[in-house]
């Protein structure tokens, strides 16, 4: 079962920071096979969703870019900024009061 794109919408860029914390620095199609491969193919992302993220991101000054020439091709690598690696602590966190929130709304009991 996939997941909507509208859960995902929300939780993008949280994720994308989630995964730069972890791995330092990472391409774009490096991103969407690791969360692919992590939540065993409930979450695709599409290059239509990735890449408008990612690009805000850098346009808040939360990951910088590198790019890099492999043979004839270009692969941009993005990475936390200082601010980047604050940001992320602060939307994980965020993440996980509304997940909590959203259990106790729903009134979802713990397992």
């Amino acid at each position: 079962m996939l997941y909507s794109s509208e859960l995902i919408k929300g939780t993008l860029k949280t994720i994308i920071l989630k995964l730069l914390k972890e791995n330092k620095r990472m391409y774009g199609y490096e991103i969407t096979q690791t969360v692919k491969e992590l939540t065993n193919g409930k979450i695709q992302l599409t290059e239509g969703a990735l890449y408008p993220s990612l690009h805000a991101l850098e346009a808040e000054g939360i990951v910088t870019t590198e790019t890099e020439y492999i043979g004839k091709r270009v692969r941009k690598y993005y990475t936390l900024s200082a601010a980047g690696k604050t940001h992320t602590k602060e939307k994980i966190n965020e993440l996980v009061d509304f997940m909590e929130t959203m259990r106790f709304l729903l009134d979802i009991k713990p397992a």
